[in-house]
């Protein structure tokens, strides 16, 4: 299948790249018109205040506005080079798998756009961020259910476990986790995208060796509109991606990997979104647990920051090291995610 439709993958990257690219020249100065600028929270490091206070946000939209349109256009092409594109359980997932992630996109621009309205950094309140995104998990699984593609199977290396009803709850916690996961990961400029590009390139191969044309589409799409925002978004950056932005690409990320039916897979090459969600958590369990053994005001803190990329930027590492680094790490995880889904799926 890849090598049958590749030159339609990478042209639809490369006309999402210059889409997003050619958008941030219209939009940028639009949102700086607009004052739409980015409110940075005092509990950060302290020269993000001074320095990336009032940068433009929610330029999330330029990528999804590219990726929405040239999946459709690829869509539309395949179907026309290959009846094998035809496959309406195929089309189901993929669209089904983006319009959760346009809903998930929806949900932050919403967040952000009462940040800029407001001139803080508090949109919506946690409670109705978790049921509107229990809504739009609930709704995508509903959506498999109605067209018969439903499934409860989920593949390890060591063999394959069927859930039954509990697929639903714990896989559904599963997207809840690694959706914002993936919106934490928006910390410093550059870091979302490029570790995004990362996994998208890891998902690429697997949804090839799999047979997924539509994800595999998405991939190439996302990556191209990623790169495309990264000349605007690099350090320093011009604009930022807001949570318009990164839940798109929470979403995305979810959806490439259940499409694909490689959850596995999908927690494997995620793992740098992962840890970075995770960090948060140890900071808080530590800080608690230890304030409550000292009877102190304070506990104490394994790391200087949280996420994790802001305890290594405290510790004197550029924007750009991070975003490497993380890069790289995201690329081990991913290498090793086609790797394992060669062995499990191919050999």
């Amino acid at each position: 299948m890849i090598n049958e439709n590749i030159l339609t993958y990478v042209i639809a990257a490369c006309v999402a790249f210059a889409l997003t690219w050619l958008a941030g020249f219209w939009l940028i100065p639009m949102l700086h018109k607009l004052k739409y600028g980015q409110t940075i929270l005092d509990i950060g490091p302290k020269w993000h205040k001074a320095k990336k206070e009032g940068t433009p946000t929610m330029g999330g939209v330029m990528f999804i506005v590219a990726v929405v349109l040239t999946f459709a256009a690829g869509m539309v092409a395949l179907s026309a080079m290959s009846e094998s594109a035809l496959d309406k359980a195929e089309l189901t997932r993929s669209v089904s798998g983006l319009v959760m992630a346009a809903a998930f996109g929806f949900m932050g621009f919403l967040d952000d756009f009462i940040k800029v309205k407001k001139k803080h950094n508090e949109g919506l309140t946690p409670i109705q961020k978790i049921i509107f995104q229990v809504m739009i998990i609930a709704a995508y699984f509903a959506t498999m259910y109605v067209s018969g593609l439903a499934r409860t199977v989920i593949t390890f290396p060591w063999g394959q476990w069927d859930m039954g009803l509990l697929y639903y709850p714990i896989v559904g916690l599963g997207i809840l986790y690694l959706v914002n996961s993936v919106n934490l990961t928006d910390g410093i400029d550059g870091l979302c995208s490029s570790v995004t590009v990362v996994y998208m390139a890891a998902f690429a191969m697997i949804s090839g060796m799999l047979g997924a044309f539509g994800e595999e589409l998405l991939t190439f799409c996302t990556a191209g509109g990623c790169i495309g925002f990264l000349m605007w978004n690099f350090p320093p950056a011009k604009v930022f991606m807001g949570d318009t932005g990164s839940m798109f690409l929470g979403g995305i990320v979810c959806a490439v990997g259940l499409g694909c039916g490689a959850e596995f897979l999908m927690v494997l090459a995620a793992m740098v979104y992962i840890l970075e969600a995770l960090s948060v958590v140890i900071q808080s369990t530590v800080f608690k647990i230890t304030k409550r053994i000292h009877h102190t005001k304070e506990g104490k803190r394994l790391f200087k920051m949280t996420p994790i990329h802001h305890h290594f930027e405290l510790s004197g590492w550029s924007e750009v090291k991070i975003d490497v680094v993380f890069s790289l790490t995201a690329a081990i995880c991913g290498a090793a995610a086609v790797v394992f889904g060669y062995f499990m799926y191919i050999a």
